[in-house]
């Protein structure tokens, strides 16, 4: 009979082999130490940029972005990982980073990114790349040397942008402050911070998303929407192809619209339309200057002297970027213009007013049609008769 040889230990060493398995697969003891310690080698990495420590940064392995992000004036800088996945002396760790700018962010800004490490000899793990995850856009270091310029009222953080040029920036967003203030009575930071790429395709990088979302657009303004104690950051960025093409008074009336997007942040929810908060905002950045109507609002202008009147507000859908600049344009001055209307003939305040009672909506449905009631004493199908009118007689 032909028996089975026992072989001496087997049992032995398929079970430590069982064990190994179990430990490095599925996050167990090895992998959880491992992302400890990259945990630990990042808390370092954030605690050097904080203390501008080059030669802490560097002893955390590549230096590449150090000199880059060194001029922005960080309160707290964070790595927390998220997931490590490693390969022997090599890894690939997901982490979220938080960063808050000093004086400007009373909430951090918070962005996904991709990290690769590698082990020497000694056991110590060291950063060869940080970039990016995923759809997450770039930071304005990852494509350059940041320049920083501090105005009065205003932080402008640059790239392939001389200081000269960014004390342009900053000299606007100074006196968009206080025009917004004028116009926007509720309490805000009454500070900006405006980012300057050195391209629309940096512009659109910063944003994560395609360059054709943002041509002809000479800004936008970042940051979430909605009430809450703890305000996020916002973050103006520049198109410095489009903004490049307009003349003074042009730039003005642009960073003074975004910076009203930052002032009214708090009280612009989902319960807000387009029409509305861009139509606010372009009021207060066309309010008391000396443009002719039809000269700010040229297209919708052209459309009512050969009859063609608007049939209602614009929809949402008609500020989509991508879309036909014409449409896009007479969204804009049709928000505009009915904005321009209230304060006309309810009066500023209650403009304001107006605004914040749509925000305060549960929800889009019925938020305009409620505020209209409260605010204006007026339906919508009364108040879009009365703005076709005015439209006729403003333009015409």
């Amino acid at each position: 009979m032909a028996g089975r040889r026992r072989v001496p230990g087997a049992s032995v060493v398929a079970l430590c082999l069982l064990l190994v398995s179990l430990v490095a697969c599925g996050g167990g003891p090895a992998a959880d130490g491992a992302r400890a310690q990259v945990q630990s080698l990042l808390d370092r990495r954030a605690d050097a940029v904080l203390r501008r420590d080059a030669a802490a940064y560097a002893r955390t392995g590549t230096r590449a972005a150090f000199g880059n992000l060194r001029a922005v004036p960080f309160a707290d800088w964070s790595y927390r990982v998220t997931a490590l996945d490693r390969t022997g002396d090599t890894a690939t760790a997901s982490a979220e980073l938080s960063y808050r700018v000093e004086g400007y962010d009373v909430a951090p800004v918070t962005t996904t990114r991709s990290l690769r490490l590698s082990r020497d000899r000694e056991g110590r793990w060291s950063v060869d790349s940080d970039r990016p995850a995923g759809r997450s856009g770039r930071q304005l270091w990852d494509q350059g040397a940041v320049r920083a310029v501090r105005g009065e009222r205003s932080l402008v953080l640059g790239v392939g942008r001389s200081g000269a040029e960014l004390r342009g920036y900053a000299g606007l967003a100074d006196r968009a402050v206080p025009a917004v203030s004028d116009a926007w009575s509720p309490r805000w930071s009454r500070r900006v911070v405006v980012l300057v790429p050195e391209s629309l395709a940096d512009m659109a990088g910063l944003l994560g998303s395609p360059v054709s979302s943002y041509r002809g657009i000479a800004a936008v303004t970042t940051g979430a929407t909605g009430p809450g104690a703890r305000a996020p950051a916002d973050r103006v960025i520049v198109n410095p192809d489009a903004f490049g093409l307009l003349g003074d008074p042009g730039r003005q009336v642009v960073l003074t619209h975004e910076a009203t997007h930052v002032a009214t942040r708090a009280h612009t929810s989902a319960a807000t339309p387009l029409w509305l908060s861009e139509g606010f905002a372009d009021w207060v950045g066309y309010r008391g200057g000396d443009r002719a109507p039809d000269e700010t609002a040229p297209e919708l202008a052209h459309a009512v002297s050969r009859g063609d009147v608007p049939d209602g507000l614009p929809t949402d859908d008609d500020f989509d970027f991508s879309g036909d600049a014409g449409r896009l344009a007479r969204a804009y001055e049709g928000g505009w213009t009915a904005c321009l209307l209230i304060a006309g003939r309810w009066g500023e305040e209650r403009l304001g007013e107006f605004y914040r009672a749509v925000g305060a909506h549960a929800g889009r449905e019925g938020a305009v049609e409620d505020a209209m009631d409260r605010v204006l004493g007026i339906t919508p199908e009364e108040f879009t008769a009365r703005w076709q009118r005015y439209l006729r007689d403003l333009l015409a």
